[in-house]
């Protein structure tokens, strides 16, 4: 029998989400579902049960499925509809990086020398994902797991990186990060429940500031690198053990 997931009821209690960036709240509400891991691959995505669950129209619930389409958290079949994809495996995973390392380290290249704008920027970014991965420790130690915090905390974690590929001076370069960016969503979905390397991450952003900052003008690249290279590494540990 096929697993519908709306029907299931994991939306909890319907809310009444304002009309304000409608489209915006359906597509987190559903990512955060589909995050979770409380839904498993090849459940069914009923356009129609979760316009009724949000209390809204199938309009904007379908306008949020195409999105999710792009981060391949979804897949859509032909008559039948939309489907929970899979977590991504090990070789997807060093595919993704592959191209994250080309792009990021090309991007900071060509942000270096970072101006004033650039560095408060990034100090404000750094700073706020820095109080995230704060708060995530917290849970952690308290035994809780809040799916909100981390995705939050991640999306942080991408504001950072979005302030080089915004001062990296290539629109090119900056539409291929959106879309990468929306492929790392299902790296996420791997560890959204075992967020264990929060206190590198925040080693590694301070010490890419610190090389924007600096006078030697191969740091930023250098300190990129090793912080996609690290977090490969540890993505690629977690999928080994689980």
């Amino acid at each position: 029998m096929t697993t519908d997931a709306a029907e299931a009821g994991l939306f909890g209690a319907p809310v009444t989400i304002e009309r304000r960036g409608l489209r915006d709240h359906v597509y987190e509400r559903i990512l955060q579902l589909l995050l979770s891991g409380d839904v498993p691959p090849g459940a069914r995505l009923s356009i129609d049960t979760i316009a009724r669950q949000l209390q809204v129209s199938p309009t904007p619930v379908r306008e949020a499925m195409v999105q999710l389409e792009r981060t391949g958290l979804v897949t859509r079949e032909a008559l039948k509809g939309y489907r929970v994809a899979p977590p991504l495996d090990a070789a997807q995973l060093a595919e993704l990086f592959e191209a994250r390392l080309m792009l990021e380290t090309t991007a900071t290249r060509l942000a270096t020398p970072a101006g004033p704008e650039m560095l408060a920027e990034l100090r404000a970014a750094e700073d706020r994902h820095r109080r995230a991965g704060y708060d995530v420790i917290e849970q952690m130690r308290g035994g809780a797991q809040d799916v909100a915090l981390t995705t939050e905390y991640f999306a942080l974690d991408a504001a950072f990186h979005d302030v080089v590929f915004a001062h990296c001076g290539n629109h090119y370069i900056r539409d291929m990060s959106a879309s990468l960016g929306a492929q790392l969503h299902r790296m996420r979905q791997s560890v959204v429940h075992g967020v264990t390397d929060v206190r590198e991450a925040i080693a590694e952003h301070e010490a890419i500031v610190d090389a924007f900052a600096g006078d030697d003008p191969a740091a930023p690249e250098a300190a990129m690198r090793r912080h996609i290279e690290q977090v490969r590494a540890r993505s690629l540990d977690i999928e080994q053990r689980g």
